[in-house]
């Protein structure tokens, strides 16, 4: 298991000599089986290591994964940086999902974590199911081809993911094999959330009566998918510089006419990109939304605009699209 974690981490150049990361250790199988191995790489890579683990108050053992995890990192001598936080409240209060509060909450600790120890990447335990579950998920919502190629191994040179070749059977494998006892989500279990009923249902099912082989098989597609998403992108950001006008944190203005002469493929992602570029992630972008835009870019009749998701403006007038921090055109109008 260490060999074949390491064999990802030189093959993504995932960790250098003299990184510092911060691990997001939860207590369950898979962040703990990154914990052991990645502590026992760091001398012969020459990384420093630390641990960042938040209480989301949700479950009645979170205390007890806590205390599991303060007391591992005791064992190993790794210092631990520990949060409380009560993300339903929050949720509520911003009305968002549980999930997606969790995940903004993680890792705005991660971050803080980040400056605070002087790091440069932050490790998250993802592994080889989550990004299979993560594509069946893309398929559904329609994201397209990009949606294929799943969870990245490393994000923007600084978020790692060493165990995203390993799949959840040879974790926990690994942990009964060095009696790691880790903790286990009861969540996990509960079928109430789209990822878990792919989890739990929908690929015990494809390996039962499709076949049993369909995690690696989904993987090689990923793996293609991967490489032309490089070569597309590349692509864009050619574009991206061509047509771009204005580039500012709160706004970007493209040339209507020439994104209008783009194939729709481009047209796409570049819409893509430039709200990525923006806000920092397309979550809640769907192709509807994408079709929309560029519908209103080929019209381009007067002064219109779309709001496609929470954050997002985009206006159109006098042959430029204005794609705008929702928040921050609403207080200029």
């Amino acid at each position: 298991m260490e060999e074949k974690v390491l064999k990802t981490i030189k093959k993504y150049e995932l960790i250098k000599s003299g990184d510092n990361i911060v691990l997001g250790i939860s207590g369950g199988p898979d962040s703990i089986c990154m914990l052991y191995i990645l502590n026992s790489l760091k001398k012969d890579l020459n990384f420093n290591i630390y641990v960042a683990h938040i209480n989301h108050m949700l479950r009645e053992n979170a205390k007890l994964d806590e205390e599991y995890v303060k007391n591992t990192c005791e064992k190993l001598n790794i210092t631990v940086y520990i949060k409380h936080i009560k993300i339903k409240e929050i949720a509520e209060k911003e009305k968002r999902g549980i999930e997606e509060t969790g995940r903004k909450v993680r890792y705005k600790f991660f971050e803080e974590i980040l400056r605070k120890t002087n790091s440069n990447k932050i490790a998250t335990a993802h592994n080889l199911n989550d990004s299979i579950e993560t594509i069946i998920l893309n398929i559904i919502r329609g994201t397209g081809i990009s949606g294929l190629a799943g969870i990245e191994p490393i994000r923007e040179n600084k978020f790692i993911r060493p165990l995203i070749e390993c799949e959840r059977k040879e974790i926990e494998e690994y942990c009964k094999l060095n009696k790691l006892e880790p903790r286990i989500d009861e969540s996990n279990y509960e079928n109430k959330y789209n990822r878990n009923k792919i989890r739990n249902i929908c690929i015990p099912y494809l390996q039962k009566e499709l076949n049993s082989n369909v995690i690696k098989n989904i993987s090689r597609l990923s793996e293609i998918a991967n490489e032309e998403q490089k070569y597309i992108e590349k692509n864009v950001e050619k574009s991206f510089n061509k047509i771009c006008i204005e580039n500012t944190e709160n706004k970007i203005i493209l040339d209507i006419k020439m994104f209008v002469k783009e194939e729709l493929v481009i047209k796409r992602r570049l819409i893509l990109y430039t709200i990525n570029k923006l806000i920092g992630t397309t979550i809640n972008i769907e192709k509807i939304n994408i079709d929309d835009i560029i519908k209103l870019c080929e019209r381009n009749i007067g002064n219109k605009f779309l709001i496609p998701t929470k954050g997002i403006k985009v206006f159109v007038k006098k042959g430029k699209i204005e794609i705008s921090k929702s928040d921050i055109i609403l207080e200029k109008k």
